[in-house]
């Protein structure tokens, strides 16, 4: 069996970054967003049953349109049910498999909604969560997304709370500092992780 750590934290708190890293360190890495690309580009799996379920608008240039989508799913608790109804099957099948195929000598297992979808706590050995001040998270995702605070407090608020987080945590990772910060606590965490992995 291998050894699983979930990784999980509000939007904008790092945990690309934190996942960047504990992969050059050798963990293999399961990143349920990446599978819920895949499974909604151009080719995808999922693209079939979206245009089915939501129409041919929310395809565009043969993938989903992500933006369009969101718009929906915040207005409408019912598109959203669907759409996690559709997708978190899918993703959680190919991420059990690829955990079975992982080479590393640990997995690190990236559930952004951990907390939030009580599943996947079975599914994982310990909770490892990124956490950063509400307002850097603002500022990060605002950055790369280029959208309104509104829009980014609104998916804040879609999350769980810092405090449930952190109550649910085996492992934190303090990610309001630099990123040489984030990696001397994750080269840490990594050797602990070794050991619970055993040989």
């Amino acid at each position: 069996m291998k050894f699983v750590v979930g990784l999980t934290g509000g939007i904008g708190s790092g945990k690309s970054a934190a996942a960047d890293e504990f992969a050059r360190l050798g963990a293999t890495v399961v990143d349920t967003d990446a599978i819920a690309h895949e499974l909604t580009e151009a080719g995808g799996a999922a693209l079939g049953e979206i245009e089915r379920r939501f129409g041919a608008e929310f395809i565009r240039d043969g993938r989903m349109d992500r933006r369009r989508m969101r718009e929906r799913v915040f207005s409408d608790p019912a598109a959203k049910s669907s759409l996690e109804g559709l997708l978190h099957p899918m993703i959680r099948a190919e991420s059990e498999r690829r955990i079975a195929a992982a080479a590393g000598p640990y997995v690190i297992h990236v559930v952004p909604l951990l907390v939030e979808s009580p599943g996947y706590r079975r599914r994982v050995d310990r909770v490892l969560v990124i956490d950063a001040p509400e307002a850097a998270q603002l500022a990060r995702v605002r950055a790369r997304s280029g959208l309104a605070e509104e829009e980014v407090r609104a998916i804040m608020r879609g999350q769980a709370t810092r405090e449930a987080r952190l109550a649910a945590a085996d492992d934190v990772i303090d990610n309001a500092g630099s990123l040489d910060a984030l990696r001397k606590q994750i080269a840490a965490l990594h050797q602990k992780y070794l050991q619970f992995a055993g040989p």
